[in-house]
């Protein structure tokens, strides 16, 4: 390694505390605020729901320590696009790349529009004037709004980042506090904490939309290269942070069940607004739409930052005079790749609304490619151990092979069950990234 490597690589700077509060806010988001109803229409009991949110917790970390022995052994601002490119080659790279671009990034997108537009249509009435589709309306203008201010270079900077992070949580803890005030006063659950349909039992499909709640785990494993104690450090701010994220899921879980019930949660399509309205009347409704929709927006514009540069960064490896592979100097972006970004994530509020319930119809466009990828990630980590034994690993998973099998194991059920859970969505999404294996292989091929 040369010494020109060696001063690009990241430098150790981030102590446990700072990594657990990037860990947790690169967790949390507005998905708490949407799935726990999907959740409780799978399954039949409060324990049950239970139970699945605290495995979704402890899976979460077992892929973080995968994630994190990688990052530490192979440190790079890739993150899982250079471990999958390391260990199989530059076209599942690149295909991984395309799925970011075409579906997972985009689809998070349009996921993310869908709950803004459903929690901010409770409150504000315009179907008047948009007709039944008002919160896919709202969706788009969402995304047409971030997509304008980032081509005008405004964008949203760490520390405000961070501030919504704290919005979020207040907003879980607000929850809790609602539904304690609702046990104090003696106030019953509106419906049953139980039902007894023979249906509710689908885990494979309950675990899907934990899966999504718990997703950023992967991007904060790569955290890895930047810790000052480069053994125990990543470990300990995984364990802290997930610990943290399981405890306010579990608490806003807890808080939905206490005052909706089980059936009350699973037919609500805003949950914590219908919460708030429950325990703290009209006031207390709009506070959490407006804690939901500016974390909508927040997590919304992270995406429209990081996903188009990493859309050129791909396209200008791939062939330098792709127009995806040109750079704005004088706006400082991706112009063509943003624009490109938001045209796909617009196309797909689109699709959403012809389907079904559009944030449905997402989770099934995006779950099958996410779990794909993240299943030969974990696999990744035994192709790595074996093809370079000789590269120095700070940290290293306890337990190999089993943990990272199991985690390959379970992520490949979650795939099976998103494809089980056939809905056009997962069909669309599976069809798109094909595609992107068409389109690249003549792109690939004769080029080192």
């Amino acid at each position: 390694m040369t010494p020109k490597q060696d001063l690009s690589l990241p430098e150790r700077r981030l102590d446990v505390k700072h990594a657990v509060a990037l860990c947790v806010g690169m967790v949390v988001g507005a998905g708490i605020f949407k799935t726990s109803p999907m959740v409780a229409g799978a399954l039949s009991s409060d324990v049950a729901l239970y139970l699945a949110w605290a495995f979704g917790g402890l899976l979460s970390f077992v892929g973080a320590l995968c994630f994190a022995e990688m990052a530490a052994a192979f440190p790079d601002a890739g993150g899982d696009y250079h471990f999958l490119r390391r260990a199989y080659g530059r076209r599942l790279g690149f295909l991984f790349a395309w799925s970011r671009f075409a579906v997972i990034h985009t689809g998070s997108m349009a996921l993310l529009a869908f709950v803004f537009g459903d929690y901010l249509a409770k409150v504000v009435d315009l179907s008047p004037w948009l007709g039944p589709h008002a919160s896919a309306w709202l969706a788009a203008g969402l995304i047409v709004l971030l997509t304008v201010l980032n081509l005008l270079g405004v964008q949203i900077g760490l520390g405000t980042q961070l501030g919504l992070m704290v919005v979020v949580l207040g907003g879980l803890l607000l929850l809790g506090a609602g539904a304690a005030s609702m046990a104090l006063a003696g106030v019953p659950p509106m419906t049953s904490l139980q039902v007894s349909d023979p249906a509710r039992h689908d885990w494979g499909m309950a675990m899907v939309f934990v899966f999504l709640a718990y997703g950023g785990w992967s991007d904060a494993a790569t955290l890895s290269a930047e810790m000052r104690d480069d053994r125990r450090g990543i470990v300990r701010a995984l364990w802290w942070g997930l610990a943290l994220v399981m405890a306010f899921y579990l608490l806003a879980n807890w808080a939905y069940l206490r005052v909706l019930g089980l059936d009350g949660l699973a037919r609500s399509e805003a949950p914590a607004a219908e919460l708030m309205r429950l325990c703290f009347g009209r006031p207390g409704e709009l506070l959490m739409v407006g804690i939901v929709t500016l974390t909508a927006l927040s997590v919304m514009n992270a995406i429209l930052i990081a996903g188009p540069r990493t859309t050129y960064a791909a396209a200008r490896d791939l062939a330098a005079e792709l127009h995806l592979a040109r750079w704005n100097a004088k706006r400082g972006t991706p112009t063509a790749a943003v624009l490109a970004t938001s045209g796909v994530a617009l196309a797909l509020v689109v699709f959403g609304t012809l389907t079904r319930d559009g944030f449905s119809t997402m989770v099934d466009y995006l779950s099958p490619v996410y779990w794909f990828f993240l299943m030969l990630s974990g696999l990744a980590l035994i192709v790595l151990r074996r093809r370079e034994p000789a590269v120095p690993r700070p940290y290293q998973v306890p337990f190999y092979p089993w943990l990272p099998l199991a985690f390959a194991a379970c992520s490949a059920y979650v795939l099976w069950s998103s494809l089980v859970y056939v809905k056009t969505g997962a069909l669309v999404g599976v069809a798109v990234l094909v595609l992107g294996g068409l389109l690249l292989w003549p792109l690939m091929r004769g080029r080192r």
